[in-house]
């Protein structure tokens, strides 16, 4: 099948070379001609395992094409996916236009029936005004459908070509045949595509990742509880999460989450349900929780170092927001590593992939180390923010030799406790 992607970004990205992995013939779309051509080289502006090689197979069989020329693409395509960013408003809405955008240009460019794909995550009611839009600007026939991604960033590749289910909202029998035969492909040992209407595909998308994030601030609060009482967090959290009801995922204490998606969508669900004369009380909820979380491990700093961390050297493990990503959008590093200078603190940051965000976001106030133990040189205290493999088995005789201080706060809980105090460190994590 010929099909577009509209946006180059994560979710497009993926999307359109695992659509090309099944034998389509995908054209990417981006008006940033710089990144287009390193595309088209094969060169990646984003770190997500098994993505590189995908683009580069399907560049090289001429399955993935990336271009500029958005009038070409929906002209040689029947399906076109919008997968354009849906950045956040100052009061919490998603900001649509560059839906909007891409909806006038497809109406423009069309020639022919086709099937327009909300992939972006949008608000209830977005294909209506999609629809609207390309309607003001074509005679041909179409059909607007929601296809909301559920990818997990460091393991995104695997869940799209392995998806645990596909959600399709569609209210026209044509539209949601032509999107079966999509996905047809990645379900041979069962179809686990639901089939629903447009705006409950639409709600889907906010319910899942506001429902997730939830469950995380949800352990945090918990954590934070067992601090006070004396219970032991991981503890508490295994005799939940074997309760089949509950399960074990999102269940983690530690810094709250981040990333593109959570933080964008629980507040974009907040505002609808204001917009609705909905509370969302549960939801408004887990966003401060999220948000606090950050402020109390910064609190668990200065109760032990002091307010006054000038001439104190800080080393911190983890940039990103979560590990196999270099993405630091919303990441706890950022709010707790701003939160450190302001309190006079000189950081010191290692990642292994997320550096050159890094310098982006904090540019020449911190120091980056080459590797994760020169950050430690002379440091009165390791912060583990982000719980990379690399970081989980360290030589802690060396980490002993290299800091001031034998002292780890550990934002991911990834140490055990009495190994480290054996060990002559001071540790000091969440929910124990």
């Amino acid at each position: 099948m010929k099909m577009t992607v509209i946006g180059t970004g994560y979710v497009g990205l993926v999307a359109g070379a695992c659509l090309a992995d099944m034998g389509n013939e995908v054209i990417c779309i981006d008006n940033n001609l710089e990144k287009l051509e390193q595309l088209q080289k094969g060169i990646i502006p984003i770190y997500e395992p098994g993505l590189d090689e995908l683009v580069k197979s399907n560049v090289a069989e001429k399955r993935l094409i990336f271009s500029n020329d958005i009038d070409m693409a929906v002209k040689r395509s029947e399906v076109c996916f919008i997968a354009v960013g849906t950045p956040q408003n100052e009061d919490g809405s998603a900001d649509l236009q560059y839906v909007f955008a891409v909806a006038e240009a497809i109406g423009k460019a069309m020639n022919g029936y086709k099937v327009i794909v909300d992939k972006s995550t949008v608000p209830v009611g977005t294909a209506e005004k999609v629809a609207e839009i390309i309607a003001k600007n074509t005679s041909y026939p179409f059909d607007v459908v929601s296809n909301p991604e559920f990818l997990k960033q460091g393991n995104a590749v695997d869940d799209f070509l392995y998806p645990d289910r596909v959600v399709i909202g569609s209210n026209s029998e044509k539209a949601t045949m032509i999107m079966q035969e999509i996905y047809a492909p990645f379900f041979r040992t069962g179809n686990r595509v639901i089939v629903m209407d447009v705006k409950s595909a639409e709600m889907t998308k906010y319910a899942a990742n506001s429902f997730l994030a939830t469950k995380i601030s949800f352990m945090n609060e918990i954590a934070n509880l067992c601090e006070k009482v004396g219970a032991d967090a991981e503890m508490v959290r295994v005799g939940m999460s074997t309760d089949s009801r509950i399960g074990n995922k999102f269940l983690f204490p530690g810094l709250g989450y981040g990333g593109s998606c959570f933080p964008k969508d629980v507040k974009a669900l907040i505002k609808t349900g204001t917009e609705n004369g909905c509370e969302m009380s549960v939801i408004k909820a887990t966003d401060s929780v999220n948000k606090l979380q950050r402020k109390i491990f910064v609190k668990k700093i200065t109760d032990k170092l002091g307010c006054d961390l000038s001439g104190k050297t800080i080393a911190v493990w983890g940039l990103a927001f979560k590990p196999k990503t270099n993405d630091m959008r919303e990441a706890p590093a950022i709010t707790i590593i701003n939160d450190l200078l302001e309190l006079g603190a000189k950081v010191c940051a290692y990642d292994p992939k997320a550096m050159e965000l890094g310098q982006f976001y904090f540019g020449d106030r911190i120091d980056y180390a080459e590797n994760s133990y020169e950050a430690l040189a002379n440091a009165e205290a390791l912060l583990l923010l982000t719980e990379w493999n690399e970081f989980r088995r360290p030589d802690f005789e060396r980490i002993k030799n290299l800091m001031k201080k034998p002292l780890i706060f550990d934002g991911r809980n990834q140490y055990d406790a009495k190994r480290l105090a054996e060990k002559g460190f001071d540790y000091i994590c969440i929910g124990r």
